[in-house]
């Protein structure tokens, strides 16, 4: 799995782990939404869940402990979520770190989601009759019933998946909603890089983008997403620029990039008074739905119906029919799933346009040591990302040229992107040609090292260069040419009386930490805008004193 889904994973446990009890609970009335949870989760923690799933007993922490071997670095881990007696040894490298810390670990997930609890019991020793306190695991009963009856396919009363019969449908295909999803996914992602889009996003992408500060409108205000301001203020709109963290998220996977506008969703529907326990079902619900086929919206809550509207504007759902029937895209049935169709947007959009399988290398740039760029994509949106750091001369039916200059780079760190987000974009979209000769020229050098004698050496001392060395330290200058000279707002403090009125100030300064810099000799400090009124009267306080 990615690193970008693994971020997504972690990103959204973090925000389920800080729910309340309450919530918890009504969120594992659903059974669909115990199987997403529990896809989640790690392969240690997915182990204990499915031994005492269908255990009536209570389990004690100590034999919890007897299924971990730490001789030889194992795991027992559930090889399967459709039954809680196929397991498999699966070994983890050292880089997990010790058996002890791993199982703290789940369990401690397992808790915070109030999936198991402790439970303390009286136990009577058969060979001394003394009674000792033993602490026993039980799974939260609701999640456990719910999620018998998702492995099971018993159906539930909010499950979607039940036939309905339903007249006069309009046929969609797999192919179609493909094309319709990442049409909408695609704009967006445009209009982030700051190309020409057909259609500006709605108020509701253009908010969400704001908030979850992926791009920046430049104003001090706080931008309130109303329809008035949106007629009024169309320019401000169109003028949002990305910032640092736009850019990181287009590196992710799309999985990710969705899960992560999802999740700014959930915080802004709280503050709306929009029910958390319907918006995450919803969300949740729409992973396990199938991809073509039709659901009713007669089944849907009234926040789930305002969602609805909503999660069209993002391509996840494909809605012809007002207040009758919706269509769940790919995007949106992998929400919850192991692995993902989509990889990116773009590599996407050529799968779908191509129609043929997927492939495994997607590098597409050529770099020379003369900062030269050679791009073979025909995809816009790629183009536009390169935009944003090279400086594009030529286009042609399959190809982009251009030059990485200190221009274009100074631009691109104005905008917020730094050096290492775009050296790391440039390795990761690097022709496979390129990666080639970079495994050649390693395995060259590791015949000349004498020192490195083993593998993990090897790896540790030498380092793969995909992009040309020059190129990646000639960016990292032109970075370091924006960072020599910072600005801070501020007061600046001169013309003491004597040094002991300036030593009791500066000291003071040093003390709340409001100073900037200082000058002894020239009897000189600069202070925050933050720090001016503490020591206002700081220096009102000593006056009074002398007086």
């Amino acid at each position: 799995m990615s690193d970008s889904s693994n971020l997504l994973k972690t990103t959204v446990n973090d925000y389920l782990e800080n729910l309340p009890e309450s919530v918890h609970n009504k969120l594992y009335q659903s059974s669909i939404t115990c199987l997403a949870i529990f896809r989640l989760l790690p392969s240690l923690a997915k182990f204990y869940v499915m031994s005492l799933l269908f255990n009536e007993h209570s389990v004690s922490y100590i034999d919890l402990t007897r299924w971990i071997r730490p001789d030889n670095m194992t795991h027992l881990v559930s090889s399967s979520t459709k039954s809680s007696s196929s397991s498999a040894v699966t070994n983890f490298p050292g880089a997990i770190g010790k058996n002890k810390m791993y199982q703290n670990e789940c369990l401690k997930r397992l808790k915070q989601l109030n999936l198991i609890k402790d439970v303390r019991k009286q136990w009577t020793n058969p060979n001394t009759g003394q009674l000792t306190n033993v602490v026993v695991l039980q799974l939260n009963p609701m999640f456990r019933k719910n999620f018998r009856n998702a492995l099971t396919g018993s159906q539930m009363s909010n499950d979607l998946n039940n036939d309905i019969e339903m007249t006069d449908v309009e046929e969609v295909s797999e192919e179609f909603l493909d094309r319709y999803s990442l049409m909408k996914w695609e704009n967006i992602l445009h209009f982030m890089v700051g190309s020409e889009v057909p259609e500006l996003p709605s108020i509701g992408v253009l908010s969400l983008l704001r908030h979850s500060g992926l791009m920046d409108i430049g104003e001090e205000d706080e931008f309130i997403a109303t329809p008035k301001r949106f007629k009024g203020d169309n320019m401000d709109l169109k003028s949002m620029k990305i910032t640092q963290d736009g850019f990181q998220f287009l590196l992710q996977d799309i999985n990710a990039q969705i899960w992560q506008l999802l999740l700014q969703y959930l915080r802004m529907s709280e503050k709306l008074m929009m029910n958390p326990v319907d918006v995450l079902n919803f969300i949740f619900m729409l992973g396990s739905l199938e991809l073509g086929k039709q659901y009713p919206v007669t089944l849907l809550s009234d926040t789930q119906v305002i969602m609805l509207e909503d999660l069209v504007d993002y391509g996840l759902i494909y809605y012809p029919e007002k207040n009758k029937y919706f269509y769940p895209t790919r995007m949106a049935t992998t929400l919850t799933s192991e692995k993902t169709t989509f990889k990116t947007a773009s590599m996407s959009m050529n799968q779908v346009l191509e129609g043929g399988p997927e492939v495994k290398d997607h590098g597409s740039i050529v770099l020379e040591t003369n900062f030269k760029l050679y791009c073979y994509t025909t995809s816009p949106l790629q183009i536009a990302i390169l935009n944003l750091f090279v400086h594009l001369r030529t286009r042609f039916a399959n190809m982009v040229t251009g030059m990485i200059t200190r221009e274009s780079v100074r631009e691109a760190l104005r905008n917020g992107i730094t050096a290492d987000q775009i050296i790391k974009y440039l390795e990761t979209h690097a022709h496979s040609q390129m990666k080639k000769l970079a495994e050649e020229k390693l395995l060259k050098k590791l015949e000349f090292d004498s020192n490195a004698t083993e593998t993990q050496q090897i790896g540790s001392q030498v380092k793969l260069e995909v992009i040309p060395p020059t190129v990646v330290d000639q960016i990292k200058l032109w970075q370091l040419e924006m960072d020599r000279l910072q600005t801070f707002a501020g007061f600046l403090f001169k013309d003491f009386a004597n040094a002991q009125e300036f030593e009791q100030l500066a000291n003071y300064a040093d003390e709340v930490g409001v100073m900037l810099w200082r000058d002894d000799d020239k009897r000189k400090f600069f202070v925050t805008e933050e720090g001016i009124g503490q020591l206002n009267d700081y220096a009102n306080r000593l006056k009074r004193h002398r007086a």
